[in-house]
Parts: C-alpha cells; structure tokens; sequence
C-alpha cells in the first residue's frame, strides 16, 4: 500500500507562525518574461493554504537556471514574484538578496498575511555545496518558526535549502511535494495493467537506471528521441551524423540484452523505431523524408512488385535522424491505446522546431500520433489509460500545446521523477519530519 510518510503542512499548527517556503521556480525566463509558467502555478495550492493560516506570513526561497554562484539580472526572481502575485491575486513583495541585512530587514517588515520572496539562492556557492552556514543564515534572515518543503523538482539533491535547512527548522512537506511521491510511488508500486512505459531524452547515459527499472516494470518499453539513435545503431542500423552516445554502446547492448531476455521470459515488448524521418537539416529548412530503418517492410510495399533502392532503408552519411517515422508512431500508439497506464518521458523528435513554407512541425508527428492515442478524441472512453507525465522537455512540449489538464498528472520534476521511478530514495524528502 502507498503512503506517505512525512509530515506536511497540514499536520502543524502553522497559525501566528512565519512559514520559510522552498518552492521550485526554475521556469524559463527570457529577457524578464516567463515563457513556462506551469511550475509556478503548481505552488499556489500551497502558499494558498498557508496564507489561509491565520496570521501566518511566508517567506519563499527558490533557485532559477545555473549562476555558477553569482549574481545575475538574467536568473533574478523577479520576474516570478511579479507572475507569482498574479496567480495568488495577492501582493508578493521581493528583496534583491538572499540572506544578510537587506533581506533580514525585509523579513522582519513582514506582517500577518504578508509574502516575500528572497533572491535565487543559487547566487551564493554554498546553496550547492549543502553549506550549513548558509542553511543557519536562511534560518536567522526569515525568522521562520517552520521550514516547508514543496520544491519537488529538487529534492533529489542535497542542497543547503533541501538538506542543511531541515537541521535549523522543524520541517514538513507542502501539498505539491505530498502529491508528486505520493503519484510516482503508485504509478511505480501499484500500476493498474498494462503498462506502457515510453522513454526519449537526448543521453542513454541518464536513463540508464530507469530503463532497466521500466523494463523490469512495465508491460511494453519504447525508445524515442535521440537516445533511440544508440539502440539502432547497437542493432547494427547507419545512423548517418544523427546524434550519438558512441561511449554508451556498452550500456546500450547490456539494456537490449535485459529487455530481450524479458521478452523471453513473459509477455513484454521493447519498442526500438522501425522507421524515421530524417533531413540534411536540424532547422526544418531543409526536406525530409522516411527511412525504414529496420525491416523494409514500408520500403519493400512502396517498390513492389520491384526491389526497393538501398536509399528507402538507408541513413545517408550527410542525414539526421529527427523523429520516429509514422509506422512506429502507429506502433507505439497502439500499445499505448490497450495500456491502462503510461509513463511518459521525453518527446520522439525535435518538437520546438517549426516548419517553413507550409510545413507544420516536421519532426513532432511521432510526439502528435503518441499524445493523441493518450488524450485523443480517438481514446475518449472508459479505459482511458492514466498517463504520468515527466521531464523537462516533454513538461514544456504539454503545456506549449496547453495539454496540461487532459494527462492523469503532469510532475514538475526531471531529474527527481526518474530517481523516484527508479526507486531512489530523496534526500530532500527523507530529512522531513515523519508522520509517526
């Protein structure tokens, strides 16, 4: 049975208390404007109900993108405390600094009802060493009575404010973190079956544990994006100058072995592309055309009754792969469509390209057919699988396409989703306080 363990907001008296909140708010931000602000809007539950304590005031902390330690006007939080304030219709007020006397003063001016936020923490170095200096200075410049958890898409890191802060505070879980766990651990632990388990990403080399945990779990895996790449070229398919883990090939016959021995031992598929659209060009500027990569069996009806040209099933020296082509869409999509549920983990080509000249995404028709055989108007029924969705990429293709709501859960985590599917445990989530 599912559970979770922790303390959340929910099981302290935070009344008349200042609340230090860790949210996650690594949203996109292109010159002062938040192209994603799916992050954000997932903390309102939260800060929602604290400020519903009476006379609480919130102090929240977050990080945004890399500083490498200094500060920088293109990672401030200003611009989410702007879209923050928007979304909880309350005045969120900002202090240009983390710790340290502006932001202690700042803190100190707050009253009941009030909300601050402090400056990325990742502007001082110790934030990713786990300093536990800086975790002491958090403490003293908020003032807080309670430390709160609810930044999810962090937590499987030990960081000053995941880590080092929980030794200065009490500490309990937000309402976001509590969901996140509580979702994964089920999809993981009680999944209802079939299970389909659709994994892309640009690096063998960072699925590698959750590959072969989906492969044990999962009733069919299917490999996408250019991670697929390493899996053809291990079956010995010409990937032309498509992008490539060559120093992963290793690792790659090693996960092939696993799923084929799965495959051997009961009803389980391993879904590598059979067909793929390939161009001379990453732009979209350039033309395209399918490969039948595997089989040519596409290839071969396409010619018939003649042989079909080594071009129909070949990978030029000077060609890209950029998406699955339509026959593994269909594939996928049709295991997808007698799943009851479905992980989903990184687009199946270059979905933030647009076409030119008339051409509508030419490398996101492998992602389009997946998504409509989860969301579609074609799977609108009773046995609708629930899909959990994760991952930075495929986050941001959801809510590009304003999906959000019409997937089971969309998590705000990247790297944490994969170490909570691969059964990690969360530094971040064990230092809370336990339930009993």
């Amino acid at each position: 049975m599912v559970g979770f363990n922790k303390k959340t907001v929910k099981d302290v008296d935070l009344k008349g208390k200042r609340v230090l909140v860790r949210a996650d708010y690594n949203v996109p931000v292109d010159d002062g404007k938040i192209s994603d602000d799916y992050r954000i809007k997932q903390s309102v539950q939260t800060i929602q109900y604290i400020w519903e304590q009476y006379q609480s005031s919130i102090v929240i902390v977050s990080h945004l993108g890399r500083p490498d330690g200094k500060p920088s006007a293109e990672f401030s939080l200003k611009p989410v405390a702007r879209r923050l304030s928007e979304l909880l219709d309350k005045k969120v007020e900002f202090v240009e600094s983390t710790v340290g006397a502006e932001a202690k003063q700042a803190c100190e001016k707050l009253g009941p009802g009030q909300i601050l936020m402090l400056e990325n923490l990742r502007f001082d170095p110790r934030e990713e060493k786990n300093d536990k200096q800086f975790a002491q200075e958090l403490a003293e410049t908020s003032g807080a009575d309670v430390f709160v958890q609810d930044g999810f898409g962090v937590v499987h890191r030990a960081h000053a404010s995941t880590d080092a802060i929980t030794k200065m505070l009490p500490s309990v879980a937000g309402l976001l973190l509590e969901k996140e766990v509580t979702t994964i651990q089920k999809v993981v632990k009680e999944p209802a079956r079939p299970l389909v388990s659709i994994v892309g990403g640009a690096k063998v080399s960072d699925k590698i544990e959750v590959l072969n945990k989906l492969i044990k779990l999962s009733d069919c895996v299917a490999v996408v994006g250019a991670m697929a790449n390493n899996f053809l070229l291990a079956e010995g398919v010409k990937i032309g100058k498509s992008k490539v883990e060559k120093e992963a090939l290793g690792t790659t016959h090693e996960i092939l072995a696993l799923a084929k021995s799965e495959e051997q031992k009961r009803n389980f598929s391993f879904l590598v592309p059979v067909d793929a659209v390939v161009s001379e060009k990453i732009g979209g500027t350039g033309p395209t055309r399918i490969v039948d990569v595997l089989g040519g069996n596409t290839s071969d009806i396409e010619a018939y009754p003649k042989i079909p040209c080594p071009r129909a099933y070949t990978v030029e020296k000077d060609e890209l792969v950029l998406d699955i082509g339509p026959a593994s869409a269909a594939q996928i999509a049709g295991a997808v469509k007698l799943a009851r549920t479905v992980i989903w983990n990184g687009p199946c080509g270059i979905t933030e390209v647009r076409g030119i000249a008339g051409a509508h995404d030419p490398f996101a028709h492998g992602t389009h057919t997946i998504v409509e055989a989860m969301i579609g108007a074609s799977n609108k029924h009773a046995s609708k699988p629930f899909t959990l969705v994760g991952g930075g990429d495929t986050v941001s293709y959801v809510e590009g396409e304003r999906l959000t709501d019409d997937f089971g859960f969309v998590s705000t985590g990247g790297g944490a989703t994969l170490e909570l599917i691969s059964g990690h445990k969360l530094p971040g989530v064990e230092a809370l306080a336990n339930k009993n």
